[in-house]
């Protein structure tokens, strides 16, 4: 499928799937199975776990009259051929980072992570609290889809290297794993930037393919095993500051199923982002310090690499400016990121520095 093509025939405001080539879902004495098809590969720590966790929770909120049959990527599309699959009815829902699909277009960056964006929190207050609900359901209605987050990585770590980065410089010819608009600013600093999927990570980066990658954070990085490979570890990282996962419906499905299920399906979005992310952050720590008992050297790069990072982050953001709905979401982002970040550093931020000091 042309994507841009498909943004351009696309109507503002009105379904993109064609009725004619949806499949209805299957039905059975009264019952009905969704096939939801994920980016992830089977058992892929934390984000495959996400996916399952939404779709066992629509089954027992439902007393098992609407259930989910999950596919991982590769089974019946691609990791990142699952939004198409959607739109076009080939599968009823998807679960996915939706960053992986600005090729449709470009805002969709913002309900994943944006460079230098929201954390985790940030995003729970905009996207509940302000316009985000709103954008992303009217992103979705471009498509046919009715979208909602549905998992959370938390702040994800810098990533894997084959060597330590000193300086800006040190990214020349870089090839390394990011995808999304984090990528393109590595890019613009020089990299060599690959947009793998994550089952595809680890024979890339043990083969000499890319030099690094990023992937999210130390419990799903040690489940994946780039310890073996390579020992420089960054744990801060710019592009992903508190990564969103979505599960999004073909919205003829959607509309077809009783209001019941709807909300079944909205609220087991928003408790599996919930859980996700106290999974990922309740693991880290834990992860973190078998991973330096192993020999990984944990750094943080310095204050030119994140100057270098911010400047090609906002020239890449800008270059979305002519875009009426990435401008619009955009700056709903920034306007709530500052609302919220003035309380936060004061109250939670200030409090965390001085309880490690006081208490150790």
């Amino acid at each position: 499928m042309d994507r841009r093509s498909f943004l351009k025939t696309s109507a503002l405001g009105g379904t993109a799937a064609a009725a004619t080539t949806l499949a209805a879902p299957a039905f059975a004495s009264g019952k009905r199975t969704l096939t939801m098809v994920t980016s992830w590969g089977r058992g892929l720590a934390g984000v495959f776990d996400a996916a399952q966790h939404a779709a066992d929770t629509i089954t027992a909120m439902s007393d098992g009259n609407l259930t989910v049959e999950i596919k991982a990527a590769g089974e019946l599309v691609g990791a990142f051929e699952v939004f198409d699959a959607v739109t076009a009815g080939q599968a009823d829902m998807y679960h996915a980072a939706d960053y992986y699909f600005t090729g449709q277009h470009p805002a969709y960056q913002y309900f994943t992570a944006a460079p230098f964006g929201m954390t985790a929190q940030e995003m729970m207050n905009w996207y509940h609290h302000g316009d985000g609900l709103a954008l992303h359901d009217e992103l979705g209605e471009i498509f046919g889809l009715k979208s909602f987050l549905a998992g959370n990585t938390g702040a994800q770590a810098g990533g894997w290297f084959s060597k330590e980065i000193n300086g800006p410089e040190d990214f020349q010819g870089l090839k390394f794993r990011m995808p999304g608009m984090g990528g393109q600013a590595l890019g613009k600093m020089g990299a060599s930037v690959q947009n793998l999927p994550g089952s595809e990570v680890y024979q890339a980066l043990a083969s000499g393919a890319i030099d690094g990658t990023e992937w999210i954070g130390p419990w799903a990085d040690e489940k994946a095993g780039f310890q073996e490979i390579t020992k420089f570890y960054y744990t801060a990282g710019f592009h992903e500051p508190g990564a969103a996962l979505t599960l999004a419906t073909n919205r003829e499905v959607f509309d077809s199923l009783s209001p019941a299920h709807q909300k079944i399906i909205e609220t087991a979005a928003a408790a599996t982002h919930q859980w996700n992310l106290s999974q990922f952050l309740n693991n880290n720590g834990a992860a973190l310090q078998r991973l330096q008992a192993g020999g990984v050297k944990v750094l943080e790069f310095p204050d030119s690499v994140w100057d270098a990072m911010g400047a090609a982050s906002k020239e890449t953001l800008d270059g979305y400016m002519d875009d009426e709905i990435f401008a619009k979401v955009r700056g709903s982002v920034e306007e709530s990121m500052k609302a919220s970040s003035g309380w936060l550093v004061r109250s939670e931020g200030f409090y965390r520095a001085q309880r490690d000091r006081v208490m150790g």
